[in-house]
């Protein structure tokens, strides 16, 4: 049975919670320790003695960001492990289209701070959060393409996927630096671009997985 006082871990919570918000606004370099500790209400000590430094408190609420999104939008986006893969792969692609989408989402707020002002923290968020998403998509990319697909062709077909949902996070930054800016109906009705992409991205891939399969893997695409 733990003894630390029940506040203790309640303040760390704070602090994970107050830095999310404050990092996914302003970034990694113009977020102060003193701001996360004035909404946490608490003082430097506690951040010293949970986390010792700002660059572990950031990677801290970046995990914590990153869960708490994936516990609201389950990567395998709620389909069986057992369904074909097509099905496995639309639920992923809504799964981060949701996610990328929400308007509390801190995590994908703060990477699009980190694309515009990168740290040096990002290889290990990327080593222990993000490759294991990334790695479960090549997977099912590589399933919906048969055996002939080669590495080139499955990682092409994954820029192409994520190129279209990150292609919410830019218009993101591009309303939130630009309020004046009309929406546009890709965020007025996520659910409904996430359906289009897996529709374009799947009739791309049975495509791509006949040609394989009928001896054009040296140009797979008609020219």
């Amino acid at each position: 049975m733990s003894h630390s006082p029940p506040k203790l871990s309640k303040t760390r919570m704070r602090l994970i919670a107050a830095a999310s918000r404050i990092f996914a606004e302003k970034g990694f370099q113009e977020t102060t320790i003193a701001e996360i500790c004035k909404q946490a209400q608490t003082n430097i000590a506690a951040v010293n003695y949970y986390f010792r430094d700002k660059q572990s408190l950031y990677l801290e609420a970046w995990r914590h960001a990153f869960h708490r999104d994936l516990a609201m939008h389950p990567p395998d986006g709620g389909i069986a492990a057992d369904a074909p893969p097509e099905q496995r792969l639309a639920g992923r692609i809504r799964s981060l289209i949701a996610r990328i989408a929400a308007d509390d989402s801190h995590f994908f707020a703060i990477i699009n701070k980190e694309m515009a002002q990168p740290t040096a923290l990002l290889p290990e968020i990327l080593e222990k959060e993000i490759n294991p998403q990334r790695r479960a998509m090549l997977a099912l990319i590589k399933e919906c393409l048969g055996p002939e697909a080669n590495d080139q062709t499955i990682h092409y077909c994954h820029a192409s996927i994520i190129g279209q949902c990150f292609h919410l996070l830019r218009i993101k930054h591009i309303q939130n630096n630009y309020p004046a800016m009309k929406t546009c109906p890709e965020l007025d009705d996520s659910a409904a671009y996430a359906e289009h992409v897996i529709g374009f991205s799947l009739a791309a891939i049975h495509a791509l997985r006949d040609r394989l399969e009928h001896g054009h893997g040296d140009n797979p695409w008609p020219c």
